[in-house]
């Protein structure tokens, strides 16, 4: 799932001011939207590991990609281009096996 984050989002000009850069609950949103047009809900999910290794900024491309290791459990990167800047794991504790 491709995303890019408008140079006029009302977040941006407090992240940082001079020098905006997308804030990660906007990359994990992003992630949210991909794990529920695979399937998953739209409900209560947990983040148990999350990593961010680089900024993206306002007007770049990004893309989502998921793993489903299991039922209730995704693994997502948020790449651009080639360059990884998020990943880590989403689980429904509802939806998993026990």
């Amino acid at each position: 799932m491709q995303f890019e984050i408008a140079h006029d989002h009302p977040s941006l000009p407090g992240h940082f001011p001079g020098n905006p850069v997308v804030p990660g609950v906007l990359l994990l949103e992003r992630v949210l939207d991909a794990v529920e047009a695979a399937g998953g809900r739209a409900g209560a999910l947990r983040l148990p590991q999350v990593k961010f290794l680089q900024p993206l900024l306002s007007g770049q491309c990004a893309e989502v990609s998921l793993e489903t290791p299991a039922p209730g459990r995704w693994r997502f990167r948020v790449t651009r281009d080639a360059t990884l800047l998020a990943s880590g794991e989403v689980v429904d504790d509802a939806a998993a096996p026990a």
